[in-house]
């Protein structure tokens, strides 16, 4: 009798270890591994998108900033989840070459602009204006880092169909807006590789030149996000958040002014906006 109460004993404590061992706590933890390039925008969404992804949905979420191409490889060859900031206009050759490999999740702005800006008490407007007065810059266009599709098509497009007399330079992001500053506070000449959506359009007084009919480089377009070829079958759920992010113009360069202006971490910033407007970020978030 006291073996068989002792043999019920252990199959009811094997029972119950198998189903905490199969039980909700050992589930599957759910994971995304995003990347994004050091731009004002793709910065400020990706860390918005981390905090709703933990905070929200249950993730644990790896944020990477890298240059462009290495980002698509990532993506393209399956280490990342995402690429965050995909110009399909500018990003031509990244995406022929990874034609097949990369997943597209849609659009998450719409109503891109791409150019050369002044501060606007230079006096020219035009891109063909820079033209004799290359000296007035100090012979450079300041740019951001070499692989953005702006520094390819400025370099080998717009300098030499405009015969300009002048040198590209390479740099990133903040140190371009650093420098745009710099001449700013001091009334000097600068010119700088520009796009919007960018919150230095709403710090500083700025215009993009205009492009000559004949020789138009930039046209408007969308910002997408681009997945890797199996997400929607590995991470359906991450898959589709991505696809539902989506910014107006007037959301968007509210998030990015906020994370500009503020002395905290972006990702504090971006919790901030995400709280504010749960109005929003509801409608991104799959039902179950």
């Amino acid at each position: 009798m006291r073996n068989s109460l002792l043999f019920k004993l252990f199959a009811v404590a094997l029972t119950l270890t198998f189903v905490v061992a199969c039980g909700p706590a050992q589930q599957e933890t759910k994971t995304a591994d995003l990347t994004y390039v050091n731009w004002a925008e793709g910065v400020a969404y990706t860390h918005l998108a981390k905090v709703i992804l933990e905070d929200q949905m249950g993730y644990e979420v790896t944020i990477t900033a890298a240059d462009v191409g290495p980002a698509y490889t990532a993506v393209a060859t399956g280490d990342k989840d995402a690429y965050m900031e995909c110009w399909p206009g500018i990003h031509k050759d990244y995406l022929d070459k990874f034609e097949g490999q990369l997943l597209d999740l849609g659009t998450v702005y719409e109503g891109t602009k791409l150019g050369l800006a002044v501060p606007t008490y230079v006096t020219i407007d035009k891109v063909a204006e820079l033209k004799g007065n290359e000296d007035k810059f100090d012979g450079k266009i300041t740019g951001i880092d070499a692989g953005a599709g702006i520094m390819k098509t400025t370099e080998n497009e717009l300098i030499p169909q405009y015969d300009l007399d002048m040198n590209l330079m390479a740099s990133s992001g903040p140190a371009m807006t650093a420098a745009l500053k710099d001449a700013i506070d001091n009334e000097e000449w600068i010119v700088v590789t520009s796009w919007k959506p960018h919150w230095m359009f709403g710090r500083f007084d700025l215009k993009i030149l205009e492009q000559s009919p004949d020789k138009m480089i930039w046209e408007e377009g969308n910002i997408h996000i681009m997945g890797r070829t199996n997400i929607e079958q590995d991470k359906p759920e991450l898959a589709q958040f991505l696809k539902n992010m989506f910014f107006t113009d007037a959301e968007l360069s509210d998030l990015m002014l906020q994370v500009e202006q503020s002395d905290e971490d972006v990702e504090i910033v971006a919790r901030q906006w995400m709280t504010a407007n749960m109005d929003v970020i509801k409608s991104w978030i799959p039902e179950k």
